[in-house]
């Protein structure tokens, strides 16, 4: 594998786009939000990245096949904040790492945790090519350092493929403690939904597989009727496999699923589009062994997790620590969380879902 790193700087980014690599059919090019946030838009034959280096390396949206893969939010922009709630429009968002999920009871961390919005001291784009074919990639690393606390390091990276609308997603976090650390993690990964979307997953979909969420966070209002809804859910979780738009997830829906590994050790997840294309994501099960799944239909917010791949259910750190989902990183230890993104065309479709259905299939005989 050969790679050039272009180690990125604030200085960068300015209020006009510039290119800063070409990369054969790859290029990537830098520009700042009216808001002061950096953006680098990463850009092939198939569509486009903007990702945020210095602002929880998020990306903040994802257009593949002709369309915006990315949620609907409030928010038209980035925002300079380290508030969760107060810049919540991207596509991914790493949540973790100390702890992740709604806080209650005794629990202090900030909503889904530090990572989010989280200030990355160092960013580089690299431009290279491996048995995949030509690719750029954003990297970074965020350095927590909390005294008598915490001390790690966060390592995402993101790349774009030559003539892919498919993107691997990697995240590393190395305990830099002379002493055990919690660890919780959590990809959210919003997509937006489309009316008569299907949901289709390796997973059984039975109310032990796929169990509705039943305590309300604080900052979630729902009207009546909501209880109701959820007791449907519960006890008939498939009626949620297609996005009628009579359906109330309103304000959200939240699944607990257990995956189904293929033999490579891939779970496959897809919302099915009516034109026969399809928003896909695909995670490691011996990584990330929690699934979750948010839907959020509002006139101001349309969006849905189709999986969110986790370490542990988003109930908040003392809830999840005591059903043991909370994990111990050892002094100097690291870990390393692997993810697939991105669109796939009607033909990869049809192959993709075969290779659901008959793994699904295999596993409700055993």
């Amino acid at each position: 594998m050969t790679e050039t790193i272009l180690h990125l700087t604030p200085a960068f980014f300015a209020e006009r786009e510039r290119v800063l690599v070409e990369h054969g059919a790859l290029t990537a090019s830098a520009f700042r939000y009216a808001s002061g946030v950096a953006a680098l838009r990463l850009k092939n034959e198939c569509g486009e990245l903007i990702m945020l280096p210095f602002q929880g390396q998020q990306i903040w949206s994802a257009e593949f096949g002709g369309r915006n893969l990315t949620m609907k939010s409030m928010f038209s922009q980035p925002n300079a904040t380290r508030a969760y709630l107060e810049n919540y429009g991207g596509f991914l968002l790493h949540c973790g790492v100390t702890a992740m999920g709604v806080p209650a009871g005794a629990d202090t961390h900030p909503l889904h945790g530090e990572l989010p919005n989280a200030p990355y001291q160092q960013a580089s784009l690299s431009a290279g090519e491996d048995a995949r074919g030509a690719y750029l990639a954003l990297r970074g690393e965020y350095e927590h350092t909390v005294a008598f606390n915490d001390h790690y390091v966060a390592r995402p990276e993101v790349r774009l493929y030559a003539g892919s609308s498919r993107f691997p997603i990697s995240i590393a976090i190395a305990n830099l403690k002379k002493t055990p650390m919690s660890l919780m993690y959590l990809a959210h990964v919003n997509f937006r939904p489309v009316d008569y979307g299907r949901l289709v997953y390796t997973a059984l979909c039975t109310p032990e597989h796929a169990r509705v969420r039943r305590s309300i966070p604080s900052h979630v209002h729902p009207p009546a009727g909501f209880a109701e809804f959820l007791d449907a859910l519960a006890a008939h979780p498939e009626q949620h496999n297609v996005l009628a738009p009579g359906l109330a997830f309103e304000p959200e829906v939240v699944f607990f699923i257990d995956y189904l590994a293929d033999a490579d050790g891939w779970a496959h997840t897809m919302q099915v589009h009516p034109d026969g294309s399809a928003d896909y994501i695909a995670h490691r099960p011996a990584e990330l062994d929690h699934g979750v799944r948010w839907i959020c239909r509002t006139p101001d917010q349309d969006a849905l997790g189709i999986c969110l791949p986790a370490t542990a259910e988003p109930e908040g750190y003392h809830a999840e620590l005591a059903k043991g989902n909370v994990r111990s990183l050892a002094a100097g230890a690291s870990v390393r969380f692997d993810m697939e993104a991105g669109y796939l065309a009607p033909g990869e479709v049809v192959q993709m879902a075969a290779k659901i259905e008959a793994l699904v299939k295999q596993a409700s005989q055993m």
